[in-house]
């Protein structure tokens, strides 16, 4: 195992369980206790973790993975969801990306759509994280727009006054959201308020709201609401969705697609 495979896998562990014993993680990567010390110690130096004797404790309270090493968590599942959401969209559209792993697989499949592989624009694509407007902007079919602000590191999300005055002069067909948690009473959510803020103008301005998100981030909570369940128009998520969740959101007048 590569040490970045590693150290996605303790990370994952980590914010599943809390706090990780250096010999119960040696055991589950099947891996020597000396090379998870060292592994904690330079997640220690990043501040991905705080050190404690005999193992690591998640960084601060409120605890989100970095994009970088979330890209392998439920993969499969994201980009059968991806897909789904990429045929919900129209040719000439106008459509809203948030950041996120699940709205960067669907900035993959709509790349890939064969009805999509011309126009003037096929699409108009407006995003504010930095790696999706990467991914796109090589395809000459689709018009990037790309918000400006400031650019946070957890989510290569541009956030702050300088995106919120590119979104509020634009009209979308549909906006795509990724989000961490998705409850009905609650609604949709992130970890930063700033990144929701943007991703709350992103839904303000679409026709339509879809939110793109696997089966473990409903019912969940986080600390920055998006937006309510009312403003979704579309959840799609996967097949393992709990049934009794799903006919929930459908009552409050979601449309759930799973795949």
């Amino acid at each position: 195992m590569s040490r970045d495979a590693r150290w996605k896998a303790l990370l994952e562990l980590l914010v599943e369980r809390g706090r990780l014993d250096v010999e119960e993680a040696a055991t589950r990567l099947e891996v020597s206790a000396a090379t998870i010390r060292r592994d904690f110690d330079q997640l220690a130096e990043q501040q991905m973790l705080v050190r404690t004797r005999g193992g690591a404790v998640v960084h601060g309270v409120s605890y989100e993975l970095p994009l970088r090493y979330k890209t392998a968590r439920r993969a499969g599942e994201k980009q059968r969801i991806a897909r789904a959401v990429a045929e919900l969209v129209a040719p000439g559209e106008a459509v809203g990306l948030t950041g996120g792993t699940t709205t960067t697989e669907v900035a993959r499949a709509l790349a890939v759509r064969a009805d999509l592989a011309s126009g003037s624009p096929a699409l108009t694509v407006v995003t504010n994280a930095l790696n999706i407007a990467n991914e796109l902007a090589v395809r000459p079919q689709f018009k990037i727009v790309l918000t400006g602000g400031v650019a946070r590191p957890q989510s290569y999300e541009l956030i702050g006054p300088l995106a919120d005055g590119v979104l509020s002069q634009i009209t979308l067909d549909v906006a795509v959201l990724g989000v961490v948690a998705l409850d009905v009473a609650h609604g949709a959510a992130a970890h930063d308020e700033a990144e929701a803020a943007i991703n709350r103008l992103l839904c303000e301005r679409a026709e339509r709201v879809v939110v793109a998100a696997d089966s473990s981030k409903l019912g969940r909570r986080a600390f920055a609401r998006i937006c309510p369940v009312e403003s979704v128009d579309t959840l799609v998520t996967d097949s393992a969705a709990d049934r009794d969740a799903v006919r929930r959101f459908e009552e409050a007048g979601v449309r759930v697609l799973t795949v």
